[in-house]
């Protein structure tokens, strides 16, 4: 999904200009005829990296919500987004909303407007509230995004607050190692200058010299690792095998797919309850995602689905999805209510991630101090196996 500048005439003749999100210049152009423009220049925008300081997702959806409440007491467009531009408790949204209001009072379309703030309106959220704009139902898609938001930020905290406590371990054992190997292991090196040592101390004393007198060139080599390893992972190919391995990992493969699988049905699911066409539900869905095995097989579901052929055949096929989750699909697309079955699914996926994630932390709580154990008993082995022998030879 990507963004285009365009200029055109309406039909009065009245110059037009803004920017769309669309899956291509064919796209943006279709987009343009079907609301009665006719295209003078479309071009494609060039994403910029931005640093201004994004909008939390429960900031964002506190904004949705706001914004439902004041059009259901019957407020104009226009004035709620005038009150919520003078909020003060986020001065970023509240300046973003205060050049919305400009726009839109000088005729812009809502959509086209937010979507001149891809840094704070991401594309699934633009189309939402275009199909709102179209079907003269922005009120319910409002409150529909607020409750989205929330369930995404809540998903979120949850997987960080699981990932919390294994995270704090890991760093806390590895604090605990290199203290060891930089303040403690070296007090012994003069003392065990002179004798023939074993080879676990011979690998504790190397590992404290590579360390002590190394480190500067560790830190570069471990930034100039980072880098390239960024670097390469941005290839397609390199994404997809180290996407495709890490499904193969018992416990983390299957979070890692259902995390993905959840995602996708549920934005899908709430751009289809918005009024959002099938196909640009789907192509907005694939860049949401954020998996590339799943977004290869969303193509190519696309492309079925382009051709007339239901959903849930070529998902099925992928074998990304859980049989569970087709036969869901299927069951959706032949009652008519693909939407909410969708809906439904991310919920009970996201209620089964949950439960994975619990069972993740279970798991490796006792794994990671079973290992820093193992560490510290080498360390200690490491040490005190010489003073032993050394007392021997003298006792002999």
């Amino acid at each position: 999904m990507g963004t285009y500048a365009y200029i055109a005439r309406d039909s009065s003749g009245n110059r037009q200009s803004g920017t769309i999100a669309a899956a291509s210049e064919q796209a943006a152009l279709t987009e343009l005829f079907g609301r009665d423009l006719a295209p003078v220049r479309v071009d494609a925008v060039r994403e910029t990296h931005t640093f201004r300081r994004a909008v939390s997702t429960r900031q964002l959806a506190t904004a949705y919500g706001q914004l439902a409440d004041l059009l259901k007491v019957g407020m104009p467009l226009l004035k709620s987004l005038q009150l919520l531009s003078r909020g003060k408790s986020n001065p970023r949204l509240a300046a973003v909303m205060a050049e919305i209001a400009e726009e839109v009072s000088e005729g812009a379309r809502l959509a086209d407007s937010m979507g001149t703030h891809p840094e704070m309106f991401p594309p699934i959220q633009v189309a939402m509230i275009r199909a709102g704009e179209r079907g003269g139902f922005l009120e319910q898609v409002f409150e529909r995004l607020g409750v989205f938001l929330e369930n995404q930020a809540e998903m979120r905290a949850r997987v960080v607050g699981n990932m919390i406590y294994p995270v704090m371990l890991l760093a806390v054992g590895a604090a605990i190692v290199v203290a060891a190997l930089v303040f403690f292991v070296p007090k012994f090196q003069t003392f065990y200058a002179r004798i023939e040592l074993p080879l676990p101390t011979k690998i504790l004393m190397g590992a404290s010299a590579v360390l002590t007198r190394y480190w500067l060139g560790l830190v570069i080599g471990g930034v100039v690792a980072f880098l390239a390893g960024s670097w390469i992972l941005r290839r397609p190919d390199v994404r997809r095998a180290v996407a495709r391995w890490q499904l193969r990992i018992p416990v983390i493969g299957p979070l890692i797919a259902n995390l993905a699988i959840a995602r996708f049905t549920r934005i899908l699911g709430t751009l289809l309850v918005n009024g959002v066409p099938m196909i640009s539900a789907m192509q907005i869905s694939r860049e949401a995602i954020g998996h590339p095995l799943l977004a290869g097989a969303i193509d190519e579901a696309v492309d079925a689905v382009r051709a007339g052929e239901p959903l849930a055949g070529p998902l099925g096929d992928s074998g990304m999805f859980p049989e569970d989750v087709t036969e869901m699909i299927a069951v959706g697309e032949s009652a008519n209510n693909l939407a909410q079955v969708l809906v439904a699914i991310a919920e009970t996926l996201e209620k089964r991630i949950d439960r994975m994630l619990q069972l993740f932390v279970r798991l490796m709580e006792p794994l990671m101090l079973l290992a820093l154990a193992g560490v510290v008993l080498f360390i200690f082995i490491a040490l005190i196996v010489p003073m032993l022998k050394l007392s021997a030879a003298i006792g002999t």
